[in-house]
């Protein structure tokens, strides 16, 4: 958001950590540069100037503050976000050991309010829900490694009660915890959807490239080939969709595949709550039609980031068509004509003259091969992103030459489900706003992180419901 310099120096004021990175100050009077949060007296606002960054603080010859030591900020070094993420790790590591959100809290040493904002600023959800995500995977854990009864299950994840671990159980992940275990053995399976699921918009989401190479939606019927399994083999996934249900047939590792399906669908997001926000905001057409809408995760990391680089600044068709090339120079047919998804490997060992006649720009290639050699070497871990704050996650992705504002925040929302990102410079977000708060031009950069604020902390669910907003209704 925009602000003038009072706006900002109310932040300072007050000590805001939340705007940390966002702004540094530096004072004349003494030479040196903070983090807005820094605790040291506060200089009068006609000693202070306002930076973007440590390095404009530096270049105006200012020195860095001892106290909050604000490069080291800037560094990635965060004492708060620090403490934050080692208190999501014990969460994670033993939910049954935090009764509440009230135990959390108190085990933070944070007020209730303060925790609150941040775990919805680095972890973009509150911590009753960490907490309950934390006992789903503990749990799912337990059925496949263990023959325990469901009670004991239920119990040792932290659930208050068997019917309270089975009713949440089958809302998030689409079926029972027994019917979870049977995916041991399983190679079919059938997921409840929600009441009011918008399948009309799921059925486009999976056709939007009629050409594709490795998925396919012929009537109800969805194929695609994905990589499962420790060693990423290529695999048939088919889905038979249905208003009430959808079918899988997977030929191996049913819970991975599950974990896949799950994510294609969204059902482990919060549709309700951004509704409920919506018609607060007094904006109940954006969801008009659609209040189930969920955003449509990719089969993996490593496909959102593909396609946060090649659809960069090019329109869709054109961003289709250079990614079925690219398959087809990196993988081969594996099954009913359809191709396995592109490795890492794959792509990295192509030089940028071979992507040239696809049409790639210099650049485009680079940051293509570039980032899978990062992959391919170990260098970047795609799988440990999603253990990661949404913070951590941003700044990783961030210092990736190539990637931008848009492409970070479209992977951490398509590919990692992070509910409060905005790809901002998006061209669907802004006309979405246009139409939608009848404004007489499109939104910038800096005013569309102040209109999209009014969403947080479900900016993913606004963005999805923004890029349907101007569409017609399949």
């Amino acid at each position: 958001m925009r602000m003038n310099p009072a706006q900002l120096y109310e932040r300072v004021l007050a000590s805001d950590a939340s705007y940390n990175g966002r702004f540094f100050f530096g004072v004349t009077t003494t030479g040196i540069y903070c983090l807005p949060s820094c605790s040291a007296r506060k200089p009068k606002p006609e000693n202070t100037r306002f930076f973007p960054t440590a390095e404009a603080a530096r270049a105006a010859g200012l020195r860095p503050c001892k106290k909050c030591h604000p490069d080291d900020f800037a560094r990635g070094a965060d004492p708060v976000l620090k403490s934050i993420e080692q208190l999501v790790a014990e969460i994670r590591q033993d939910p049954a050991a935090f009764r509440d959100a009230r135990a959390i809290v108190k085990r933070s040493g944070f007020g209730p309010t303060r925790l609150f904002e941040l775990f919805r600023q680095h972890y973009h959800a509150t911590p009753a829900d960490v907490l309950l995500r934390a006992r789903f995977a503990t749990a799912k854990h337990q059925l496949l490694a263990a023959d325990a009864s469901l009670t004991d299950i239920a119990f040792a994840a932290g659930f208050e009660s068997l019917s309270v671990f089975q009713e949440h159980f089958r809302a998030f992940n689409g079926l029972t915890p027994s019917a979870y275990r049977d995916l041991r053995t399983a190679c079919r399976f059938d997921l409840t959807l929600p009441t009011g699921y918008p399948l009309a918009y799921l059925k486009r989401a999976l056709a939007r490239d009629t050409q594709s190479l490795t998925e396919r939606l012929d009537g109800d019927t969805y194929t695609t080939v994905v990589r499962l399994g420790k060693n990423q083999t290529p695999s048939l996934l088919r889905l038979h969709l249905s208003p009430d249900l959808i079918g899988v047939e997977s030929a191996d590792h049913a819970p991975e595949a599950h974990a896949l399906v799950i994510a294609l669908l969204g059902l482990d997001q919060d549709a309700a709550a951004f509704a409920r926000l919506a018609r607060k905001l007094g904006l109940a057409r954006l969801i008009a039609g659609r209040t189930e809408l969920r955003i449509t995760q990719t089969p993996s990391v490593f496909d959102g980031l593909l396609w946060s680089i090649i659809g960069q600044q090019i329109n869709l068709p054109f961003a289709f068509q250079l990614r079925r090339r690219l398959i087809e120079l990196t993988s081969q047919p594996f099954a009913e004509n359809l191709y396995a998804p592109p490795t890492p490997a794959a792509i990295a060992a192509l030089t940028y003259d071979d992507l040239k006649p696809l049409q790639f720009s210099r650049s485009k290639a680079a940051y293509v091969i570039d980032t899978a050699r990062l992959v391919a070497s170990g260098q970047l871990n795609l799988e440990a992103l999603r253990t990661m704050s949404a913070t951590r996650a941003e700044r990783t992705l961030l210092a990736i030459r190539g990637l931008g504002p848009w492409s970070v925040n479209y992977l951490m929302m398509r590919a990692l489900g992070f509910a409060d990102c905005v790809p901002l410079g998006d061209t669907g977000v802004t006309s979405g706003l246009h139409a939608l708060l009848k404004l007489q031009t499109r939104p910038d950069i800096e005013a569309t992180k102040r209109l999209m604020s009014v969403f947080s902390p479900h900016r993913s669910l606004a963005t999805a419901h923004l890029w349907q907003f101007n569409q017609p209704a399949p």
